[in-house]
């Protein structure tokens, strides 16, 4: 492979300095897959010379995982290890940073029970829901970013050999996430200027309803009031500002759990699981998606969408433009962290308490008061297009266009100055 070490040491920088933003004497957790462990080498070296206290990693196998899948007794796959949920929450509590490295096989656990990975699945959801609240609370720094493992990569690149299919992938994600660029840490601190100034129009705007419209999509989703719609850098609970995604295209906010009706229809598969969710729809009554189908993996949309209470309930609505580098590679990833940066998209699941005001502070009572949606899962799929129109829905029942043909319908360089 003939990836430059530069480029390597480029991405290091960005997931560092962009995404978690390590300061000194802070700590750092690395997840990431045994095949990433030269890149993983990299990134613990600069992080130590940024003066981290502490880097400790989780290693994860997939051909591990797929056999305690495929074998395991169904009462271990129920029992999450109570030491490990424990000690990564008292790592975050401690100020830890978080980085995922993150590239999975879309396919890994199709020729599993779907039940058996249902269990652990909830079973991890459950025993780490303290640690995870941390990262949705932006208690602490955190980011996402992708290392392109032989079978992901072949799945992008079917055609090609699992070392050619690796160098492609790797070109396209350093394309996508700007290390192509001489600074990419410059390049991002502009990208993520533009995102801001889309943010801050839609907050000053506070619409009541988003009306959507496209090929199988007529849904409406009433928005939270005194919603907030993050985008690009966010801030921890300390003031410090961080990526958590790169790459990031998206403006988002929160639904109201009991506000959407209608059916939207997908644009993208949806990996999840170790399985592939293909051309499905979802029906919504009342906030809740009480109709679905899918093309391919509907078992496995049936055991999304029956996590628990909920699961079938939106947490998330992300705002995204067709021109974004993703859409405009041309290709499907498999993978939420980059198609989800191609298009429109929605959540099922937790909602981010930080997408309303004094969310981080609600008990349960609260939030169920000002319509946040609670749950063990969030999952994004993609249900953006070309021809996907949004109109906002002002508080006093006018409609604005907000996409058009699944771009953005306003020019937030002249509306920044507007009052």
């Amino acid at each position: 492979m003939t990836i430059k070490r530069n480029d390597l040491e480029k991405y290091a920088d960005l997931a560092l300095k962009n995404g978690v933003n390590l300061q000194r004497r802070q700590g750092l957790i690395i997840n990431a897959p045994i095949e990433a462990a030269d890149f993983v080498r990299i990134v613990t070296a600069k992080a130590y010379g940024m003066g981290a206290k502490n880097v400790h990693v989780e290693w994860n196998d997939e051909m591990l995982s797929y056999m305690k899948m495929k074998h395991a007794p169904m009462d271990v796959l129920k029992d999450f290890p109570k030491w490990k949920a424990e000690g990564l929450e008292e790592m975050v509590a401690d100020g830890y940073g978080l980085l995922t490295i993150y590239g999975p096989d879309p396919d890994l656990l199709k020729n599993v029970d779907q039940e058996r990975v249902a269990a652990a699945t909830k079973a991890s959801g459950e025993a780490l829901s303290g640690y995870r609240d941390y990262l949705m609370n932006d208690k602490t720094t955190w980011t996402i970013v992708a290392y392109p493992q032989k079978a992901w990569a072949q799945k992008v690149f079917p055609d090609a050999s699992p070392e050619e299919a690796q160098e492609k992938l790797w070109q396209e994600i350093f394309r996508i996430t700007r290390v192509d660029m001489e600074d990419p840490v410059q390049a991002w601190e502009e990208h993520n200027a533009a995102l801001r100034r889309a943010r801050e129009y839609l907050n000053q705007k506070q619409y009541k309803k988003l009306h959507y419209s496209g090929p199988g999509t007529k849904l409406t989703i009433e928005l939270v009031s005194d919603h907030i719609w993050h985008g690009g850098a966010a801030e921890s609970e300390k003031g410090r500002p961080f990526n958590p995604n790169i790459p990031t295209e998206e403006v988002f906010t929160m639904p109201h759990k009991y506000g959407v009706d209608g059916k939207v229809s997908s644009t993208k598969p949806l990996s999840y699981a170790g399985n592939l969710i293909e051309n499905f729809t979802l029906t919504f009554k009342d906030g809740k998606v009480v109709d679905y189908a899918a093309e391919s993996g509907e078992e496995t949309l049936k055991h999304l969408i029956e996590s628990d209470n909920g699961s079938a309930r939106l947490g998330e609505v992300a705002l995204v433009p067709h021109a974004s580098p993703v859409s405009q590679s041309g290709h499907i990833f498999f993978n939420t962290l980059y198609d989800e940066n191609a298009s429109c998209h929605l959540a099922l699941g937790k909602a981010y308490p930080t997408n309303i005001k004094g969310g981080s502070s609600f008990n349960k009572e609260q939030m169920e008061s000002h319509g946040v949606n609670d749950s063990l899962v969030h999952e994004d799929f993609m249900m953006g297009s070309g021809e996907l129109n949004i109109d906002g829905e002002t508080k006093e029942g006018l409609y604005e266009p907000i996409f058009r043909n699944g771009m953005w319908a306003v020019d937030f360089e002249e509306t920044e100055e507007t009052p």
